[in-house]
């Protein structure tokens, strides 16, 4: 079950409720009627007028009375607007049964607790067919003051999962912020005009976690993102003018309504991408400042990774069912990897992989993990990957040889999130571990020979980089999977004209 809160709230209730009571947009509106409220539903029902419509006025004017009451004081938007969706194929639940989850979302926000329905804010619960609801509720309390809102969307998720349990419904994960930030309905739509394949919020995650995995030092990691071709823009403290306490980041094709650049803020990625999460990295418990990596360790690099790869699956698997704090820096570390192997082969299928691993990578609530030495190896040999010059010849054998190990250690953190509960974690590292051996058996049929980088720049993330010819690690190699195109200008061509060349900076 899904609860979604309206953003931005809305200035009256008058629209909304008639939208409710309407067709909808596609006639998808059915067997409108009252379910719950702050009163009795019977009571608030909008009577059916002569010509067959119903009215309103009444209804609308009981909700508006407190916010009314409140004046100046109140919030400029009060309407507050959450429709709760049960899956499809979830049985169908009752008008009493969903009456309960909505009086029992409302207790939870603190908008409406129990035993206060003459002293909350004002509230109704309106079904459409089968499957879901919506609450309208008013941001002014009876008593003459304003209602708190804290951490409301993460009380709707628990409410919805406490629905699961009682009502024997599909399972959704917790609201535990491992998540990344996902595309907004306007950036969805944004990117179906424009022809794009996916959101420029999706390719700029993947930019900045890329650049994290390979940089030893805050200062390398804006470096790598420049090079990458990503327009990055820091925040300076206002009492210190040289500290920097925060960065964004934007793609040189995304622009928005006035012309320039959509930033968005590193936690607007995902929970660990802030500047301060970022740092974390960079302790020296995690990382030597001005790493040096030898000739025999670039020259072997993939076998080292590979070995380390094995060590983290065997450190996690035995610490998983004992204490799974101690392998939750490897699973982190894990993330760097599968992002420094995606980028040093070019490969499409390996960067949706390291996107499918990310959310398992992550502590909930954006907890950082202490060091370990699994950890810090895998970040090492994440960071040996992404060195200049360290990915050369044809390492065929090598390259398989990590493949396979890389979806070892996915299915070991999968086991490990399964021990400590964590569905939806443990189903993104299972995905990605399947990914790695569709990857594995792919490179095993054809033996494509690795791409050369000794003298190649790094990526830049609006351009169009392709996994070597011929090479199985190609979104072909994987049913299903989609090419991710990198937002940018559209182009049109002649048939048998050359492909025009990217920006350039």
């Amino acid at each position: 079950m899904i609860g979604k809160i309206s953003d931005p709230r809305g200035a009256r209730v008058t629209g909304l409720i008639y939208y409710l009571f309407g067709p909808g947009r596609r006639e998808e509106h059915t067997d409108l009627h009252l379910i719950a409220g702050w009163r009795h539903p019977a009571e608030l029902e909008p009577p059916l007028r002569l010509d067959g419509r119903r009215d309103f006025r009444k209804l609308c004017g009981l909700l508006q009375q407190p916010r009314s009451a409140l004046g100046p004081r109140g919030f400029d938007r009060p309407v507050w607007h959450c429709a709760v969706r049960a899956a499809p194929e979830d049985k169908t639940l009752s008008d009493d049964e969903w009456a309960q989850i909505a009086a029992d979302v409302m207790h939870r926000t603190g908008l409406a607790p129990y035993g206060q329905d003459d002293d909350a804010v004002r509230w109704v619960a309106v079904r459409h067919g089968g499957d879901h609801i919506h609450i309208v509720a008013m941001l002014a309390r009876q008593d003459g003051g304003r209602p708190r809102l804290s951490n409301e969307r993460y009380r709707v998720r628990e409410a919805c999962r406490a629905a699961e349990e009682r009502h024997g419904l599909r399972r959704t994960a917790p609201g535990d912020r491992t998540a990344a930030r996902c595309p907004t309905r306007a950036e969805n739509e944004k990117t179906r005009r424009r022809g794009w394949l996916e959101p420029p919020r999706v390719t700029l995650k993947r930019a900045v976690s890329t650049a994290a995995a390979g940089a030893s030092s805050e200062q390398e990691f804006f470096a790598r993102l420049d090079d990458a071709g990503v327009l990055v823009r820091k925040r300076h403290s206002t009492r210190n003018p040289a500290e920097v306490t925060g960065y964004a980041v934007a793609l040189p094709g995304d622009a928005a309504r006035d012309g320039g650049p959509v930033w968005f803020g590193g936690g607007k990625l995902a929970a660990d991408l802030t500047l301060p999460k970022l740092r974390h990295r960079w302790e020296p418990a995690r990382v030597t400042p001005q790493e040096k990596f030898t000739a025999p360790e670039r020259n072997a690099s993939w076998q080292l990774a590979a070995q380390t790869a094995a060590a983290a699956s065997a450190q996690i698997r035995s610490h998983a069912a004992t204490s799974p704090a101690a392998a939750a820096d490897a699973a982190w570390a894990a993330a760097d990897t599968l992002h420094a192997v995606a980028a040093a082969l070019g490969s499409r299928v390996l960067r949706q992989t390291a996107d499918s691993y990310d959310r398992a990578a992550r502590a909930p609530y954006g907890r950082i993990p202490r060091p370990t030495p699994a950890g810090n190896r895998l970040r090492r040999a994440a960071r040996l990957l992404a060195a200049p010059a360290s990915v050369s010849g044809d390492s065929t054998l090598a390259i398989v040889t990590l493949v396979t190990r890389l979806a070892a250690l996915a299915e070991a953190v999968a086991d490990l999130r399964d021990v400590q509960q964590r569905t939806a974690q443990a189903a993104s590292a299972r995905h990605a571990a399947e990914r790695l051996r569709a990857a594995r058996a792919a490179y095993v049929t054809s033996t494509p020979t690795p791409r050369a980088r000794a003298d190649t720049p790094r990526e830049r993330v609006h351009l169009e980089f392709p996994a070597p010819p011929g090479s199985p690690l190609r979104d072909s190699a994987v049913p299903g999977s989609r090419t991710p195109a990198r937002p940018g200008p559209r182009t049109s061509r002649r048939p048998g004209s050359p492909r025009p060349r990217g920006p350039t900076r």
